[in-house]
């Protein structure tokens, strides 16, 4: 489908309008893939009001999937949404609503075909559940212009319940702006959006938290948004280049509000240079929520920050200033409600070890502490902030294990510690596996989203490749977190050692995998006497792992068709089958 995406990117750019949707959403390639990226994701052992997950679907073939896919689809009715209410720190609880899976699979169909439309559209300054953007690059914007615009005034705007609170007559209208006029895809989305909550009838706004095509549903949204403030001032158009200093000069002088926008789902932010034209933005986007979006602000939430004197929280992170010579800094740390939220989740792992000591929930508590140094450590203030909370756990952490655990120096770390961690901390050491160290952490630089990084276009895919290596210690964050039963904790270390080493690549094919394509293969399998040593470890792409092991022509036809094997891959794939007493594959296949 990537040429199809490709395509459908090119002519909304061109403000080009779409009629004819609906084929390409119910295409068979369409399908499958969404079935695809549905059966990879986590949420989707998750069962819906018909008590259904993705294992009910595994057992079909793709032919029957897409035939009942697009049966649904030719008379769409949505099943009931299964309302969850999830906790939330402050005490009160967040309403997800949960599809059932074959509603979610058609809600993939859709995101699919209208996301790079609708990335056409989209501000640049707006990173909420967009590809490849993320927390970090929302927070690096805000550092920059702090930094290098001089901007110490923000206006932090809490949108009263919006997603229980978005229009549906007014997204179908933004839909329709997009150029999406195809009128049963916009029927089908308007179904989508009134499908029955369990318990609750059938809403009349708001789109479903837990519902796939929602979050791309709630950037169309706001899209207006940011575009109506960047007119204001960020892109207000003018006869002269803006690098131009007294262009610069000559707008300062009007009665414009500079201001710009910096936005994550509908967490936002504008920065300002005064605390005049930080009000003046304050009551205009109030207005403009109310008058344009129909959504109220929460004035309890919303206010006026002076980082000079003031932190601001966003997105888990705290942002100030500093003096640093003759200007100020931007500095972050972490937000008290994070920080809370750590010591809680790392007592429940202690805990949890005290009571069984396994190296599945040492490596879970690993997990935990990889995790959320992977995500602070763009914070300048990451060192500190984690040494302080590793001072106020100490004596819980030592208290707790050091009768059933061991509390020496690392010096026989397994290559995954000695990779992310010092050497010089104590740590506990439950059964074989060392706990990482909760206060060695160091700062990475934290850089603003690259321009020309697009899934949707042949150039940014190609920059997409090259950065995909920085991916991989989110990635083996994932990896550590699966559950796989029965295997050893020599096999579980060096399979993360050995995607490592490997930079995320595949060994056969060269492509960089993301962790719910990993498979490790053993090179001698263990019944012909190999062993689960970190030499007889193979990284594999989940598709090549099954072409090594495949004995049906057919199948192996369509992997090597579908993965785009060549002889010198073939080649590879025939020396692993015959470590495995396995016929080599033809080459005239």
């Amino acid at each position: 489908m990537t040429e199809t995406f490709t395509d459908l990117h090119s002519r909304a750019i061109r403000g080009e309008n779409f009629t004819r949707l609906y084929d390409t959403i119910s295409s068979k390639e369409n399908i499958r893939l969404a079935f695809r990226m549905i059966k990879s994701n986590q949420g989707s052992t998750t069962p819906g009001t018909d008590g259904k997950t993705i294992e009910n679907f595994k057992t079909l073939s793709e032919e029957e999937i897409v035939s009942t896919i697009q049966h649904k689809l030719a008379n769409y009715q949505p099943k009931q949404v299964r309302r969850v209410l999830i906790p939330k720190p402050n005490g009160k609880k967040r309403p997800l609503g949960i599809p059932c899976m074959i509603d979610r699979i058609t809600q993939q169909c859709f995101k699919q075909v209208l996301e790079p439309i609708a990335e056409a559209h989209f501000f640049k300054h707006s990173y909420g559940f967009r590809p490849l953007r993320s927390t970090h690059h929302a927070v690096a914007r805000v550092q920059h212009l702090v930094n290098i615009v001089g901007l110490h005034y923000v206006v932090d705007i809490d949108v009263k319940g919006f997603f229980d609170n978005v229009n549906h007559t007014l997204l179908i209208k933004q839909l329709w702006n997009m150029g999406i006029r195809d009128r049963k895809v916009l029927r089908i989305i308007s179904k989508m959006l009134k499908a029955e909550i369990s318990g609750e009838g059938i809403p009349s706004k708001g789109t479903p938290q837990g519902g796939i095509l929602s979050p791309l549903l709630s950037n169309i949204v706001l899209n207006d948004l940011d575009h109506w403030v960047a007119r204001q001032w960020e892109t207000f158009p003018t006869n002269f280049s803006y690098s131009t200093s007294w262009v610069k000069t000559a707008l300062k002088r009007t009665n414009l509000k500079e201001g710009y926008i910096v936005r994550y789902a509908d967490d936002f932010k504008i920065l300002c240079r005064d605390w005049r034209t930080a009000q003046k933005w304050y009551h205009a986007v109030r207005l403009y929520l109310k008058d344009r979006l129909h959504l109220d602000i929460s004035p309890e939430k919303s206010q006026i920050v002076n980082l000079r004197k003031r932190i601001s929280d966003f997105l888990g992170f705290t942002i100030y200033t500093t003096k640093k010579g003759k200007k100020r800094v931007a500095q972050t740390g972490i937000s008290e409600k994070k920080k809370l939220g750590i010591k809680l989740e790392a007592k429940k792992h202690i805990r949890k070890m005290q009571k069984s000591q396994t190296n599945l929930n040492a490596e879970s508590y690993n997990s935990f502490v990889l995790g959320i140094h992977n995500y602070f450590c763009k914070a300048t203030q990451v060192n500190p902030e984690f040494s302080r909370l590793a001072h106020d756990l100490r004596a819980f952490i030592y208290n707790r294990l050091r009768l059933v655990g061991k509390y020496e120096y690392p010096t026989k770390a397994p290559p995954t510690y000695r990779k992310f961690y010092s050497t010089t901390y104590r740590t506990f050491r439950i059964k074989d596996t060392y706990l990482f160290p909760l206060c060695d952490v160091k700062t990475t630089n934290n850089m603003c989203f690259g321009r020309g990084l697009n899934p949707f276009t042949e150039s940014g895919r190609r920059m997409v490749y090259k950065k995909l290596q920085d991916g991989i210690r989110s990635e083996i964050v994932k990896l550590m977190k699966s559950n796989i039963p029965n295997r050893s904790i020599e096999y579980l270390d060096n399979r993360i050692s050995r995607y490592s080493m490997k930079m995320g690549c595949c060994e056969i094919t060269g492509m960089f995998l993301f962790a719910s394509y990993v498979h490790c293969h053993h090179y001698l399998p263990i019944h012909l006497g190999g062993g689960d040593r970190f030499d007889n470890l193979r990284i594999l792409h989940k598709d090549v792992h099954v072409l090594i092991h495949a004995k049906s022509n057919e199948l192996i036809e369509q992997l090597i068709a579908n993965l785009g094997i060549t002889e010198a891959m073939l080649s590879k794939v025939n020396q692993y089958r015959k470590m495995s007493n396995l016929e080599a594959i033809n080459t005239n296949l």
